[in-house]
């Protein structure tokens, strides 16, 4: 099986550089810029290219591909359970072989085999509907957002280690810190990591890629555009956990709910995303297809891929591996600087080549020997 999905985020036009457009494919300096060239159109257009180079080359594939694609992955792919579990005898395979997300390195394909899940919700202090002018109430009513912010404070100390135990994962074993150990500690691509933010006594690849993390996307309380002498009536703040195999899913608010009310702040209401959220997943290193596919890049680069228990991000890989019950195995074709969500998203085109002839490896390798399980 073969899955993408081709819709993207807003445009943002007013922000991209002069000359390029979200809307328009432009190359420039080695670099095709556009709306979905990275996330997520432009890879699995290559997958596409990749099977009809083997066509042209071969006669046929030697094998049978089924293809998924749909329009909702930026918005937490709402109905793609519902419809895996309706079409499981259709949907069936040996196998997922899919593209998104970043390369570790530019110039070395990387295989994952699931990705962290993601949890978003809203913490609200709501107190009274309106603002009160702070020199006559200050002192007299309670500040929401100072509330608010020692909420927050709470759940992480100061340097971003997770306090709730709960929100701490259990599945960073030896095996999977062999598997990390492998990979460069600094990938060049992106700023530099900060080594003393995270939890302490583990690398920048554990903390990425073995271990969860906790963000503040959004914060407001009153009018920031234009403050007031006021006390604001509300504060809200949206919030992600980003989390490991190895969480109770479906703990993550509840223990959040618990500490809390345990820290005295029995004010602060949670309020889960409408959003359908991914789910964390992850196929064991040693799977015969992570070989399989691994030694097929090999051949095609001569050198070794980077292998990643799974990706930092987040996907509805839990339709396949859980609901369809398949291995599954992820070669992104981008990397981490190529903008993605952002203005100016790009792929190099040097990317490009080496990802379709490294596509064209596997499918031939699958067509010639059947995968790992045959003989």
């Amino acid at each position: 099986m073969i899955y993408g999905h081709g819709d993207v985020i807003h445009g943002q036009d007013a922000q991209w550089d002069e000359g390029l457009s979200p809307f328009a494919a432009v190359i420039r300096n080695g670099m095709m810029f556009g709306r979905g060239t990275a996330d997520n159109k432009g890879q699995h257009l290559i997958n596409f290219m990749a099977l009809k180079t083997l066509i042209d080359l071969r006669g046929s594939l030697g094998f049978n591909v089924k293809v998924l694609i749909e329009m909702g992955e930026e918005t937490g792919s709402p109905g793609l359970a519902e419809f895996c579990v309706a079409q499981r005898g259709a949907l069936a395979a040996d196998v997922l072989i899919a593209s998104d997300g970043p390369r570790l390195m530019a110039e070395v394909p990387t295989v994952f085999m699931g990705s962290r899940g993601a949890v978003n919700f809203d913490l609200k202090v709501h107190l009274r509907d309106r603002a009160h002018h702070s020199g006559n109430w200050g002192g007299l009513l309670t500040d929401p957002a100072t509330i608010l912010v020692q909420a927050l404070a709470s759940l992480t100390d100061n340097r971003g280690q997770l306090v709730i135990p709960e929100w701490r994962p259990t599945s960073l074993t030896p095996d999977i810190r062999a598997v990390l150990a492998q990979l460069p500690a600094e990938t060049g691509d992106v700023e530099a990591v900060d080594h003393d933010w995270g939890e302490a006594g583990l690398t920048a690849n554990e903390r990425v890629f073995g271990w969860n993390s906790f963000a503040i996307l959004a914060m407001k309380s009153g009018v920031p555009e234009a403050p007031v002498n006021a006390i604001s009536g509300r504060a809200c703040a949206t919030c992600q956990l980003r989390y490991v195999v190895g969480t109770d899913a479906d703990d993550i608010l509840p223990a959040l709910r618990r500490h809390l009310d345990r820290q005295g702040f029995t004010t602060v209401q949670i309020i889960a995303a409408d959003s359908g959220a991914f789910q964390a997943t992850r196929l064991a290193p040693d799977n015969p297809w992570v070989n399989f596919v691994s030694t097929s890049l090999r051949r095609s680069t001569q050198s070794a891929p980077h292998i990643l228990p799974n990706l930092a991000g987040s996907l509805p890989n839990h339709c396949f591996s859980d609901i369809l019950d398949l291995p599954t195995i992820w070669i992104p074709h981008s990397y981490c600087g190529c903008a993605q969500h952002a203005p100016n998203e790009h792929i190099p085109i040097a990317l490009l080549h080496q990802a379709l002839s490294v596509m064209v490896g596997l499918y031939w390798d699958l067509g010639e020997i059947g995968g790992p399980l045959k003989p």
